[in-house]
């Protein structure tokens, strides 16, 4: 049996996480809010916090803080995350060519 190669392992665990690649989507248009991304996803804020840690341990996503009144805090893509955008552009363009959408599609 072939053994699976440990970092593609690893890179598919990570992005088949639910919501990471939308989050990685997103991001893409470049830095946003927390509360743009919690109004433009269908994610609840716990689970979008936690998602955003995470790719921040892994270096994909950066998050800077704004010493404004009130404070702003900002998410953008690292360079190592912005690596991503040509296989995220392939799986938009797969999905055009090949996912069928219905209302009510709970995929």
């Amino acid at each position: 049996m072939k053994q699976l190669c440990p970092r593609f392992e690893k890179a598919m665990q990570l992005f088949s996480k639910r919501w990471v690649g939308l989050i990685l989507f997103e991001l893409l248009e470049g830095s946003k809010r927390f509360s743009e991304m919690e109004s433009e996803l269908p994610v609840s804020g716990r689970l979008l916090s936690e998602r955003l840690k995470m790719l921040e341990q892994e270096d994909i996503v950066e998050r800077k803080v704004y010493s404004e009144f009130p404070v702003r805090i900002e998410y953008a893509l690292t360079e190592k995350g912005r690596a991503m955008e040509p296989v995220i552009s392939e799986i938009k363009s797969w999905s055009k060519n090949w996912v069928s959408h219905q209302e009510g599609d709970n995929i």
